[in-house]
């Protein structure tokens, strides 16, 4: 028999909560008779949960945002027998969730990963923390820090494009070298990602390559911040329209990157601000299971 583990992110608010539990729990207690619920109650319960009954479970569903799921990540990677790992969308942008596919609509996502399939997925391992979705520094670190509470609690992830628009700016471009595999880049930029997922805020990211179980990352490296420049950023979708010679939007890929800057950068992990540079990043190929849709349900 089935064991299952709930996470769910404890400062969404104790209805919302019991809100939620109505709909995820009669479909899980269905699919599996032994499931364990877990609440946090403060930062890193989620992760700490993961490494104490992590390799105990054959699943663990995660019901919070892109905060929660990266504690949980961090929790899972480094454990010898990983259980697989089901994302229920309950934050504000809920990127990696949307790169796999999985609704935004909590019932409909709790039914469709209960009778979902596997889909082996890549973490990417910075020093010794992991991340799935992204990393990065310059202009997408200051729009994180910049983000006023007020705004994030109303307008939810409109919030990011007001701060966005904010950080871009007041924007200096900084030195930084940066090498993906055996490419490099030694100049100035603005802003440097690594990404994993397709998604940033909601916004799906100008490359349309990006597979997050092909063992490589993808690097994005924006020069700076005239207005062709976050056109090209917003409206390439052709991957034959890179040119790393000619662009001021460069894309590289790589399995190991390297990447350092002039003075120590903030990084942006996950949307979580508490690493930096100099930083050594490198793809842990198909590293985790993840619970996606079936084709058919898609």
């Amino acid at each position: 028999m089935k064991k299952t583990m709930l996470i769910i992110n404890g400062s969404a608010g104790q209805k919302n909560v019991e809100k939620s539990l109505q709909i995820i729990v009669p479909v899980l207690t269905k699919a599996s008779p032994h499931l364990l619920i877990l609440q946090t109650q403060r930062a890193l319960d989620a992760k700490r949960y993961c490494e104490l009954y992590g390799e105990e479970m054959d699943i663990v569903y995660i019901l919070g945002g892109d905060g929660t799921v990266h504690e949980c990540i961090n929790g899972l990677a480094q454990l010898k027998n990983r259980p697989a790992v089901g994302i229920l969308p309950g934050g504000t942008c809920n990127d990696f969730a949307r790169t796999l596919g999985i609704p935004a609509n909590l019932k409909e996502a709790v039914q469709v990963l209960s009778n979902g399939s596997k889909r082996k997925i890549d973490v990417l391992q910075a020093s010794e923390l992991y991340f799935l979705n992204f990393w990065g520094i310059g202009l997408i670190t200051e729009t994180s820090n910049n983000i006023v509470g007020a705004e994030k609690a109303m307008l939810g992830k409109i919030s990011y494009f007001l701060s966005a628009f904010r950080t871009v700016q007041k924007m200096d471009p900084f030195p930084v070298h940066l090498k993906a595999d055996d490419q490099e880049f030694d100049g100035e930029a603005v802003m440097v990602i690594v990404a994993n997922g397709g998604f940033i805020g909601t916004n799906p990211l100008p490359y349309p390559g990006i597979e997050p179980d092909d063992g490589k990352a993808d690097v994005f490296i924006l020069k700076n911040t005239n207005l062709a420049t976050i056109r090209d950023l917003l409206t390439m979708k052709d991957a034959s329209q890179w040119d790393n010679n000619e662009s001021d939007l460069l894309h590289f890929t790589g399995a190991n990157m390297e990447i350092t800057t002039e003075t120590p950068m903030k990084a942006d992990t996950d949307g979580e601000v508490y690493s930096g540079t100099p930083e050594t990043i490198k793809v842990l190929n198909q590293h985790l299971d993840f619970l996606v849709p079936n084709e058919e349900t898609k």
